[in-house]
């Protein structure tokens, strides 16, 4: 770690890249089995649910051509809409199973680097091992589980909005109004700033979450004061990270699952596969470590510097005993700059 905590706030992106790069070179032992408990199953249970999905939808699409080629009324035809009520009802099931242990994971990994991330930053990191990390981990499940359940919900009102007004302007475009489709263009490309906006309030939600006594809308609120001012320092560190993931995640849908396209057998896309989950494994844990520097950083901008010792106290695990930072325990220091 090269930086104090009351010089985090002159970070910028590539500080903040630096800065998590050193923490998890400082702590690979500790980050690895980090990585290889929650990071790694996460990025499998990713990329194995688009294989499974394109797998499901490509029988389902030839289902559907087989129904159209079918005699009405015949057997054949009862036959294919079976299947094809049975493969909806696969799909439906696999997507709530996925949704579930994505949730469960996603989880287990902000938590564990969070705290993990904070307790460097404490007075007694050198203490950190990860059977504490894994002890702390199941006392902030629930205020995180509120956190992500909350951003959930307003990114998807968020998205209901958006398609709304969208097909009403393309409708209206349809109908010979030009002004209407300058409206469509303008509202995508705010559709697009604001999601990058929500993703920034939420990633800080969960590192608030965890570290503070606040979950739901009400870290959310106190996710969009603390990147007041270091907001485009957030908005171009996770715009390129999600960048960087999409990527991978077009790379394993183009190279992987649909490898046999480009002429590839079974045995290269397997070694592909590994590459791109051991991709997404560092990007995912390169994220997570970010997003809590994020959250240091805009504390530090606002001269909100946590003290060491007293993070130590509610960091650490004395006897099981996990106690989050309640307001009053963040001290308020105004640094000269």
């Amino acid at each position: 770690m090269e930086c104090e905590p009351e010089e985090l706030q002159f970070l910028g992106p590539f500080g903040i890249y630096r800065e998590s790069v050193a923490i998890l070179r400082a702590h690979r032992p500790l980050y690895a089995r980090i990585a290889a408990a929650f990071v790694l199953p996460l990025s499998a249970l990713f990329l194995a649910h688009i294989a499974i999905s394109h797998a499901l939808f490509s029988t389902i699409d030839s289902d559907d051509t087989a129904l159209e080629s079918s005699a009405p009324g015949t057997a054949s035809q009862q036959r294919i809409l079976q299947r094809l009520g049975a493969d909806w009802a696969a799909l439906v099931l696999f997507k709530a199973a996925y949704l579930l242990a994505l949730l469960l994971f996603s989880l287990l990994s902000t938590a564990a680097a969070v705290f993990s991330v904070a307790s460097v930053y404490s007075a007694k990191r050198d203490a950190l091992t990860f059977p504490r990390v894994l002890s702390v981990v199941p006392r902030v499940w629930r205020r995180l589980a509120a956190t992500f359940v909350a951003a959930f919900g307003l990114l998807f009102a968020y998205h209901l909005v958006f398609i709304a007004v969208f097909i009403g302007l393309l409708v209206a475009t349809d109908n010979g109004s030009g002004l209407a489709g300058l409206l469509a263009f303008l509202v995508a490309v705010a559709y697009l700033v604001g999601l990058v906006y929500l993703s920034v309030v939420w990633h800080l939600a969960s590192v608030v979450s965890v570290l503070e006594d606040l979950k739901g809308f009400q870290a959310m609120r106190k996710s969009k004061a603390l990147i007041q001012g270091k907001l485009w320092t957030a908005a171009a560190i996770f715009a390129t990270l999600n960048l960087v993931f999409v990527v991978v995640e077009l790379l394993f849908r183009s190279w992987v699952v649909q490898g046999g396209r480009h002429g590839l057998g079974a045995g290269a896309r397997f070694l592909l596969g590994l590459a791109m989950l051991a991709a997404l494994c560092a990007v995912v844990m390169v994220a997570l470590v970010v997003q809590t520097m994020v959250y240091l950083v805009c504390k530090s901008y606002h001269h909100e510097s946590i003290d060491k010792s007293n993070i130590s106290d509610h960091l650490e695990v004395y006897l099981g005993d996990y106690v989050p930072l309640k307001a009053s325990d963040v001290q308020m220091e105004h640094f000269e700059v």
